[in-house]
């Protein structure tokens, strides 16, 4: 029998938020009856010149390697230099590149829990060793810096995966908490997930920490700009661990398509920002709503937040039978909580009578 090389039997694909179309198919719903509460990007979808540049996408050429228009773009709008900067399909190609380039079989790579799994899938399949940090549940599943110092002095890790703000826990750290891991990591590469970085009010300027030369930050443009269909992130880091990066790239990685949708999107002003304040106030809405039926939301500075409802497979199951969606966080280790992340107004209003009629799913899921 032919195998898989060591260690791929030991785990599976990532559970993730979104659409399972076959479950759907099995239900007999169409996806475009649901409402989507389980996914963390912008609800409001891409702005309109997206589509208008979708329009005269060129496929008969293979795309640009270096997406050079892209990264140009990027450049000016960040600040940085064009040979900073690495754009991929997606944060999470990005952050496999990452495992790929820098970790190999038996390096030691610390990651905080409940976090994105796919950090740790991309350290299982170049063969790496994981070493866990576990929030608690008392603590609202906040994780402390100065313990993150203490296990870097202690293992020494390759390598530190820190998401800011955490998924799902909406978690978003000081600079100062930052700058404590990189003084302590100065011989491990940190990859500072930034994915739902446009979604916090008053984010503190990150990019300028990549001279401390060991640090990666990851940015999804998925996320900010309602292109999940599409897949685009990018990277920023020193020179040299990009040139590492672009080693291990896939040719062709970032299609044509993402690439204009990506142009696009970076020359409307002010749209993100017109978009977080809509969401901001539908977070509210849902904050306020959850707590007066008795649920309890966890703080989060991201735009989306924890509510602990007791059985989440069966409370996920109950509002999917109604067209609605949440995240069931089970694959986090959360069985307890969903994750939601707020959608337009009428959208949430039609997520709370949900909830409220089925009497907070019969009560007894949320106890």
């Amino acid at each position: 029998m032919l195998l898989p090389k060591p260690g791929i039997d030991g785990f599976g694909p990532c559970a993730h938020g979104g659409l399972d179309y076959g479950e759907l198919e099995k239900l007999g719903i169409a996806p475009g009856e649901i409402l989507d509460f389980s996914v963390n990007s912008n609800p409001f979808g891409p702005p309109p010149s997206v589509k208008e540049a979708l329009a005269d996408v060129t496929i008969e050429r293979y795309p640009d390697s270096e997406a050079i228009e892209l990264k140009r773009a990027l450049s000016l709008k960040l600040g940085v230099a064009p040979q900073n900067l690495l754009v991929g399909g997606g944060s999470t190609e990005l952050l496999r590149l990452v495992a790929l380039g820098y970790f190999g079989c038996d390096d030691l790579v610390l990651i905080s829990q409940p976090t994105f799994g796919e950090y740790e899938v991309a350290c299982r399949l170049v063969g790496a060793r994981v070493l866990m940090q576990q929030a608690e549940e008392e603590n609202k599943f906040r994780l402390r810096a100065s313990e993150t110092v203490d296990l870097i002095k202690r293992h020494k890790p390759k390598g530190i995966f820190w998401a800011s703000p955490n998924n799902p826990t909406g978690q978003y750290f000081d600079k100062r908490e930052i700058e404590l891991i990189l003084e302590v990591a100065k011989d491990s590469l940190v990859i500072l997930d930034e994915a739902y970085i446009a979604f916090v009010a008053e984010a503190w300027p990150s990019l300028d920490l990549i001279g401390w030369g060991n640090l990666v930050v990851l940015r999804s443009m998925t996320k900010d700009y309602a292109l999940a269909g599409l897949r685009l992130g990018y990277a920023v880091a020193a020179e040299s661990i990009i040139f590492n990066l672009r080693r291990v790239q896939s040719p062709w990685n970032v299609n044509w398509a993402a690439q204009r949708a990506g142009l696009a999107a970076l020359a409307e002003d002010g749209y993100l920002e017109e978009c977080k304040v809509k969401i901001e106030e539908a977070k509210e809405f849902l904050v306020e709503e959850l707590t007066r039926l008795g649920l309890s939301p966890l703080p989060s500075r991201a735009n989306f937040f924890l509510v602990k409802v007791g059985k989440a497979r069966e409370f996920r199951r109950t509002l999917l039978q109604r067209r609605i969606l949440v995240r069931d966080c089970t694959s986090f280790g959360l069985a307890d909580y969903i994750r939601l992340a707020p959608r337009t107004l009428p959208e949430c209003r039609k997520l709370i009578a949900a909830i409220e009629d089925v009497g907070v799913l019969s009560k007894g899921l949320g106890n």
